[in-house]
């Protein structure tokens, strides 16, 4: 484990390889899991206001679920995104490949919004616990959702530290995100990862 600030994240986060392949994964991770997405606070009105704008595109179960159990569940500081049937994130929607994309992300390609999706999402497979002041980062690896996206990264040589570096700068900082790349930089060569 190694600590960037108030940030302390697990080694494999310097070392391992990752970069997604959506075309090959079917962009199971917006489909399948025990819960959906992990929700902060902050992130409310801008999730209600995708709703808003976006559902009326989205599965009809998606429509059911929000109108009868709401966008989101659990309380306080643990809200998640609602899921139909515990599987498909209420956001989901399916190109002609049937790949599952998030409908607040395409929206973003298209212009119609300027935020990305949650942050949870975002840095997926990250999983962050916070405990007061200190966030606890851990690489979630999951064999049938990551193993496309591992063997992609291997083949093009891409590290998840680099490849998340959109997500990591959104939610510490470009400062923090400088000083994390230095030091995944330094583990790697401490451990001779290349």
């Amino acid at each position: 484990m190694f600590c960037v600030e108030h940030v302390y994240l697990s080694d494999e986060i310097a070392t391992a390889r990752f970069a997604c392949n959506i075309g090959v994964c079917k962009g199971i991770c917006c489909v399948r899991g025990d819960a959906g997405a992990p929700v902060d606070v902050a992130e409310i009105p801008v999730l209600n206001k995708a709703w808003r704008l976006l559902k009326d595109e989205l599965r009809p179960r998606a429509r059911e679920v929000v109108k009868q159990q709401g966008l989101f569940k659990g309380e306080g500081v643990d809200l998640e995104l609602a899921c139909t049937d515990g599987a498909e994130c209420v956001f989901v929607t399916y190109d002609s490949a049937g790949v599952a994309l998030c409908g607040i992300q395409k929206a973003m390609y298209e212009g119609r919004m300027n935020w990305p999706k949650p942050v949870s999402c975002h840095l997926f497979p990250l999983r962050i616990l916070e405990a007061g002041d200190i966030d606890y980062v851990n690489f979630e690896y999951i064999p049938e959702m990551c193993s496309p996206a591992c063997d992609h990264a291997r083949q093009t040589g891409t590290f998840l530290a680099e490849y998340l570096e959109d997500a990591l700068t959104r939610k510490y900082g470009t400062e923090w995100y400088g000083q994390f790349i230095r030091r995944c930089r330094s583990i790697r060569e401490e451990k001779a990862v290349r």
